[in-house]
């Protein structure tokens, strides 16, 4: 999916045209969620998002280990994994928070 909103990454505003993409991990564990948890995710993830002026604004955003590219964050008790590469942002995998 390519969009032309613009967003940043990492603090640097991004090109007009910034490309999500959705790896197939990605929705088949967004597929799994419960019904009203599914739908809050799918408004974030393919309309929500968008909106976001930089990641760091992202709840508990963070790199994952030494990465480049990396990153996670949570939404409603969910961590979601993505990737960061130039133009490019993909969607990794949405997995329930661990509980302690």
């Amino acid at each position: 999916m390519k969009t032309n909103k613009t967003g940043s990454v990492g603090g640097m505003i991004l090109p007009a045209r910034l490309e999500v993409r959705y790896d197939r991990a990605f929705l088949i564990d967004l597929k799994s969620l419960e019904a009203a948890a599914m739908q809050k995710m799918n408004r974030f993830v393919f309309e929500d998002f968008f909106t976001t002026n930089q990641l760091q604004d992202l709840p508990e955003f963070q790199a994952l280990e030494n990465s480049g590219i990396l990153y996670r964050f949570t939404i409603d008790h969910c961590i979601i994994a993505i990737e960061v590469i130039g133009q490019i942002i993909k969607f990794l995998r949405i997995l329930p928070e661990p509980t302690i």
